[in-house]
């Protein structure tokens, strides 16, 4: 599905997504469920106007970037739309992680405003005064200290905003991606992006329609969140329900059974751990779903199984990437072949090409292109990785891939040596530089391991200075020392000693003979 064969050459996404409602007599209907509020699509209206106002107010202009350190809470909807509608740049950015990213993504992206939700300040605080381009700061849902009220700026602010003249084709928003080595890429996307995926996949696959509810345990910061519990429901005028809160298997549980949505999309690590979760079919009426959602990593044949037999209802497995916004390959409803990724989403296409980018025959491995309309332009500031992962209209995914005859796309693992940890990216590198800071440790190498239920967690070979220190304290200490240090999700859930590492003759560790083991 080509773009510009549908939208004006001029246009705003937000006045699609949010103003749209309004002017068509919506604006009383219910939108997004916080808390024990229900957000109208008025009240979304009057929230991104003048949240786009209250930035202008603070020189925030066209193109400009404005950094979204923000929880899934209506902070997170003001700003992201009513930055996009004055044609400025929202950043939504990971909130698990550590303030030395968060200092990165403000001087990579330059924003001249953070917005933050106040409980996240106590890991992002100390490096805000060392961001050289960042002129305001917003706290938003608590005490703004020495910064901002983002509800003082916003309640102020006129609630009528005209958008921007924005182009189709003009940078909406950045989403962060993480790379196998150096530092995470700005994925820029442009104003008709959203709406690219809202038109296939939401549409066509999940066949989404304003009497839908949405529960997305993967948060809105996740370019799979974003869509699920972000746009897609306000593509159609259905409700959300947002969740600030670390989606536990308990605590998913209850947000199913008490506000009963119709879709709901996890990834198969919490899957697996909501299966784990005794009687929970007793206990938590899931009757109101029609559908389950599953991305971020391989859904395995047996958690699909399970979940159905016990709960009565599918989970839909497929594919997407940060740079091409959503989910490209799925399942259907109704006519899933698990432990697949499915067949391309309807408005995109997928081929599978040797190291050369020839096709490969049938039932070989080879490397995944991707084309759709909602790839990105280009990797902020990466002009050499840009040219390394575009290829004209298509993208190279960085995931090995082979094809059944039937067309269905079946994963075989990645490219590089990235590791997907509860559907979020973890580089071996960094988990191994991390390791190498503690003073017992001479080196380390990590790779994935499958868990109990075929799942990918990270595997510490660790060398010792003293080879007699190895001890399961020591293991334990290492494990504790990483979470400390970087986001606690990438911490390595084995550990074992080791007296060398395999390498080659220029003294590249080979982690291929490590995951051999």
């Amino acid at each position: 599905m080509d773009a510009s064969d549908h939208l004006p050459a001029q246009f705003n996404v937000a006045t699609w997504f949010v103003d749209r409602h309004v002017t068509e007599g919506r604006g009383g209907a219910p939108a997004f469920h916080y808390e024990s509020r229900v957000l109208t699509y008025g009240a979304v209206f009057d929230l991104a106007n003048r949240t786009g106002n209250a930035l202008r107010a603070l020189g925030v202009g066209m193109e400009d970037r404005v950094l979204m350190l923000c929880l899934d809470a209506p902070e997170f909807l003001g700003t992201f739309w009513g930055a996009i509608k004055i044609g400025a740049v929202p950043i939504p950015v990971n909130t698990l992680m550590r303030a030395s990213d968060y200092l990165y993504f403000l001087n990579d992206s330059r924003a001249k405003v953070a917005v933050i939700s106040a409980p996240l300040m106590a890991e992002a605080g100390a490096i805000l005064g060392q961001a050289p381009l960042l002129r305001h700061v917003l706290i938003a849902g608590g005490a703004a200290g020495g910064h901002l009220s983002f509800e003082e700026q916003v309640g102020k602010a006129s609630a009528t905003l005209d958008a921007a003249p924005t182009s189709r084709d003009d940078a909406a928003f950045w989403l962060y991606s993480s790379g196998s080595t150096g530092f995470p890429k700005g994925a820029v996307h442009l104003h008709h992006d959203m709406w690219v995926c809202a038109e296939t996949y939401a549409k066509q696959v999940l066949g989404i329609t304003r009497s839908d509810k949405v529960f997305s345990a993967a948060k809105l910061f996740f370019a799979y969140g974003l869509g699920n519990a972000g746009y897609f429901p306000m593509a159609v005028g259905a409700q959300s329900v947002l969740y600030p809160h670390r989606p536990t298997p308990e605590g998913v549980f209850e947000v199913l059974a008490t506000h009963r949505p119709t879709i709901f999309c996890g990834v198969p690590t919490l899957y697996a751990g909501m299966l784990a979760v005794k009687e929970a079919e007793k206990r938590f009426d899931l009757s109101s779903l029609r559908v389950c959602v599953s991305a971020g990593e391989a859904l395995p044949e047996e958690i699909y199984t399970r979940w159905r037999e016990r709960f009565g209802v599918e989970i839909i497995d497929g594919i997407g990437t940060t740079e091409i916004l959503h989910i490209f390959l799925s399942n259907r409803p109704k006519q899933a072949r698990p432990g697949s990724s499915g067949l391309p989403v309807p408005g995109y296409e997928a081929v599978i090409v040797d190291d050369d980018g020839r096709p490969v025959p049938r039932g070989e491995i080879g490397n995944l292109r991707v084309k759709g309309d909602s790839t990105m332009a280009f990797y902020w500031n990466k002009h050499e990785k840009t040219k390394e992962t575009l290829f004209g209209a298509w993208i190279q995914t960085g995931d090995k891939y082979s094809q059944d005859e039937d067309g269905y796309f079946w994963y075989a693992g990645r490219a590089d040596d990235m590791l997907k940890v509860g559907g979020i990216w973890v580089s071996p590198v960094e988990v191994e530089a991390t390791l190498i800071k503690h003073p017992a440790v001479l080196e380390a190498a990590v790779v994935g391991k499958e868990d109990s239920d075929r799942l990918v967690k990270p595997q510490a070979f660790v060398v010792l200075k003293e080879p007699a220190d190895a001890t399961a304290a020591l293991a334990e200490e290492l494990k504790g020392f990483v979470k400390d240090k970087i986001a606690p999700y990438k911490y390595p859930r084995w550990i074992e000693f080791v007296s060398d590492l395999p390498k080659t003759a220029t003294g590249k560790i080979q982690r291929f003979k490590l995951r051999a083991r």
